[in-house]
């Protein structure tokens, strides 16, 4: 009878651990956006339409994930043929307090011959490829009732309107480009697509979502190859598969950085990031010299807090700090991170994490060797 009873709690335990691996009781939220639908085709094919490859790979993913992560809610923007506002695709992540948030689309082009696969974060289009793209999936406010007054004047048309997009600060900036560089390294590993890169624009449903948020186009329509591909169940597979990978890989790094058990065997590979080089100084601190050789090779390693990502570097001082000093940053991917306290014990740094995360809610601590960021 013992042994019975034991072999029970055992089992109930394995069964929630997943689950327990979040200390405030909830779940990793992602939320699928299946770009278009109903009344919005969105670009169209000879033999499929934009709307139906998006919801197809955005089902597939959605089953990937529930199967093998007990641990994530999914909540769909849509999960069949209907037609959903822009601005409402990005109210149902914000209610659902989502972590995570991705956009399925299918591009189009003049150009027949163009294809391949490209994910966009929010920012200022610096192309005018990347601008079109924006345009285009922009203009389905267009088909919205009372779009003028509910977008604020914003028209999908005007060059000028995504002037805008300049002046944003996006505060998950970081998170977004490292699950879209990842994405397009799944894209490129896994399923052999052709790799376009990681891009930014002014997409309306990116900026009003508050969690890291990509919009992923998984290639073009207008390809007779493509659209072929995308048509089909095992192109769709594809696709799914690499977004889920690179989900995987996310979500283990975002555990890693909340302190959070994870399964590893998710199929989520380690979250490998660059190390990071050029350090930039913004307020020096003394280093300390030991007598002993195990003693330095100890000192070698410094944990800091890091609270803030840019694309602008603000110098010693700056309001943005919101008091915490002294600062210093680095620069990493074309973006400058920026750190606080520093202890050679990562577990000293853990009431001080508790204190900025009030400041910054998505500050974690990241260890320094010689001066490099460590994997």
């Amino acid at each position: 009878m013992k042994k019975k009873k034991l072999i029970y709690l055992l089992t109930v335990f394995l069964l929630i651990i997943p689950f327990l691996s979040y200390a405030d009781g909830n779940r990793f939220v992602v939320v699928i956006d299946a770009g278009h639908g109903g009344k919005d085709p969105g670009a169209i094919g000879k033999i499929i339409n934009e709307k139906k490859v998006n919801l197809g790979i955005a089902l597939k993913l959605g089953e990937m994930i529930s199967k093998n992560n007990p641990d994530v809610k999914i909540v769909y923007t849509r999960k069949t043929d209907v037609f959903v506002e822009l601005q409402e695709r990005a109210s149902i992540a914000n209610r659902a307090k989502a972590d995570l948030f991705i956009s399925i689309h299918t591009n189009s082009a003049k150009s027949k011959s163009a294809f391949g696969t490209e994910t966009y974060t929010l920012g200022l289009a610096r192309s005018e490829e990347n601008l079109e793209v924006a345009k285009r999936e922009n203009s389905v406010i267009l088909l919205e009732d009372d779009f003028s007054t509910r977008y604020e004047g914003f028209d999908p048309k005007s060059t000028e309107s995504y002037i805008m997009f300049e002046f944003i600060q996006d505060k998950h900036m970081e998170q977004s480009i490292d699950l879209a560089s990842t994405i397009q390294k799944q894209f490129r590993s896994a399923a052999g697509r052709n790799d376009r890169g990681v891009r930014q624009a002014g997409f309306l449903v990116l900026r009003n979502t508050g969690m890291p948020s990509v919009l992923v186009e998984v290639g073009y329509i207008s390809n007779a190859s493509e659209e072929r591909f995308l048509a089909s169940k095992e192109g769709q597979t594809k696709i799914a598969r690499s977004i889920y990978n690179a989900f995987c890989d996310y979500k283990a790094g975002y555990d890693r950085k909340q302190g959070r058990i994870y399964n590893k065997t998710d199929n989520a590979k380690n979250n490998k990031e660059t190390a990071g080089k050029n350090i930039v100084p913004v307020s020096g601190t003394k280093k300390t010299q030991n007598n002993t050789d195990e003693q330095t090779k100890t000192r070698q390693i410094v944990y800091k807090i890091q609270f803030m990502t840019s694309t602008a570097y603000y110098g010693k001082k700056s309001s943005r700090y919101k008091g915490l000093s002294p600062v210093s940053c680095y620069k990493e991917n074309g973006l400058y991170k920026y750190t606080c306290y520093e202890a050679s014990d990562r577990n000293d740094l853990q009431k001080k994490l508790t204190e900025v995360r009030k400041l910054f809610k998505d500050a974690f601590i990241v260890g320094f060797k010689d001066g490099e960021k460590l994997k």
